[in-house]
């Protein structure tokens, strides 16, 4: 049950759940380096390699909304034993795997552990904390999500040095069964007391349809924004999430209270959240070809040279200075300054093609605003949503950060292609295949240039987005802290 004073042994719980959190997002982002090993290895063809990676983030984020509404009415303490026991299994089977099928299936179990885990970990989080401990707390949780962006292609690439390929997954049984028996022990239940009958209609068609319009996000740099499967792909997620908001306006009992939206901190933080992911995924999608296609370093050596951002969300939100500034300067604030910061980091890593310096300033202010900006975000959400709803909420902060991310990615790299294939046509495709195809220094020094021009426009793009995202929420904020100062007064 919430506690108003907080839970005695709430920090050590924190620990356990935000180790859960770094499991599961490592795997976000560790496949990524094992692709060459698995082509040779399983002889996995392109295809397989998609499907490997995707279905994982397919099933994630479909499950996200089913997973919280689940936590709430039958028990977060439940939902995470069973998130990290589905997790461990599959981690064992995608270890094992011996085949490109098998391996996709883990994957795709694994997805299905790790909705239930991204999801109750924040919910608990707002269950054992007192209501001025939350800042503090998602900062850590935050921080959390850094480290796991930043580790994840460095931890994989270190295994694959030292063991084989399966151990990628293998490393996650330790932690997962570390994990179950910190829960079991310190986890206390808590669950929503009014017991909402389950909303099985609501959780089938939010799952397919935000399954399908990740799926078509995903698809469409591939397969073309006009291709039949995309549009496909996407009329489904637009019939399917209609359909969705329609039965949950209808029903007594909604898995997603659609009233939520009416409450001006709930909208201002979720366009926030949309504009942010949708800036700073893709932006920082394209900061790793940066690195290592016009910078010239190897992936290990880019890798470590995105580590300053993290670095920096994790000494500003675990010393609790990002809480700090956000107490004393107000949530909409707060926000605006943070992605201020970040569009102008992002700006910096733009206009620095010809050294890592003015990449390194860009890492520095973006890891600054990240730290100041994403846990006022998603305190804003959590606090607009009733406590006995938090596994809801934690649902929709994951999913606004799966379909801005995915969007952000396939947007920016669309205006990488176009912006690459209007000035050198013929090298649209892959720069390093136009590089081998060159034949001359000249020549290759176009094409490189082509590229960093092309870097340049999406990155200044994703700066754009971030910087409307925080002028957006930052005035819906405002007017919604107006809005409750006058009704006080009145």
């Amino acid at each position: 049950m919430p506690m108003s004073e907080g839970h005695p042994q709430r920090w050590p719980i924190l620990g356990v759940i935000c180790l859960a959190q770094l499991t599961v997002l490592l795997d976000n982002t560790i496949l990524n380096v094992a692709i060459p090993t698995l082509t040779e290895e399983l002889g996995a063809a392109t295809s397989d390699i998609q499907w490997m990676i995707n279905a994982y983030s397919l099933v994630q984020s479909g499950l996200l909304l089913t997973a919280g509404g689940a936590a709430d009415r039958y028990g977060r303490k439940k939902m995470l034993i069973t998130g990290l026991a589905l997790f461990g299994i599959g981690s064992l089977v995608a270890g094992l795997a011996d085949s490109s099928g098998q391996l996709i299936a883990a994957r795709a179990g694994m997805g299905v552990g790790g909705a239930l885990l991204l999801t109750t970990t924040l919910a608990v989080a707002m269950q054992i904390f007192a209501p001025e401990e939350h800042p503090k707390a998602i900062g850590i949780w935050s921080a959390v999500n850094a480290l796991g962006f930043a580790c994840g292609p460095l931890l994989g690439g270190f295994m694959l040095n030292h063991f084989r390929w399966g151990a990628i997954f293998l490393i996650n049984l330790p932690v997962a069964a570390l994990g179950l028996v910190a829960v079991v022990a310190l986890v206390p239940e808590s669950k929503n007391p009014r017991g909402d009958r389950p909303d099985l209609l609501g959780a089938l068609l939010s799952t397919i349809g935000m399954a399908a319009l990740v799926y078509a996000i995903i698809s469409g740099p591939e397969h073309g924004w006009t291709s039949a499967r995309v549009l496909t792909t996407g009329a489904l997620a637009v019939l399917v999430l209609a359909l969705f908001a329609y039965w949950e306006s209808r029903i007594p009992y909604p898995m997603l209270d659609l009233h939520f939206f009416r409450d001006r901190r709930f909208t201002g933080a979720v366009a926030g959240a949309v504009l942010i992911t949708f800036g700073m995924g893709g932006a920082l999608f394209l900061l790793t070809q940066h690195l290592q296609f016009v910078l010239g370093y190897g992936p290990l050596e880019a890798g470590l040279r995105t580590a300053p951002l993290a670095l920096t969300v994790v000494a500003l939100n675990f010393t609790g200075v990002s809480a700090k500034w956000t107490t004393k300067l107000g949530t909409p604030t707060s926000i605006l300054l943070g992605m201020v910061l970040m569009s102008a980091g992002l700006v910096s890593i733009a206009v620095s093609s010809d050294g890592y310096a003015g990449t390194l300033l860009g890492l520095v202010l973006i890891g600054v605003g990240c730290a100041v900006a994403n846990p006022a975000m998603a305190h804003a959400i959590m606090s607009a949503i009733p406590r006995e709803k938090a596994g809801v909420g934690a649902g929709i902060n994951g999913t606004l950060a799966e379909f801005g991310n995915g969007l952000g990615v396939a947007v920016l790299g669309a205006v990488l292609n176009s912006r690459f294939a209007a000035l050198i046509p013929v090298a649209a495709s892959s720069l390093p295949a136009a590089l081998a195809s060159a034949d001359s220094a000249g020549e290759k020094r176009e094409l490189t240039d082509a590229f960093s021009s092309g870097l340049e426009t999406s990155q200044l793009v994703g700066a754009l987005a971030v910087l409307l995202g925080g002028l957006l929420a930052a005035a819906l904020l405002r007017r919604a802290e107006r809005a409750d100062s006058e009704l006080v007064s009145a």
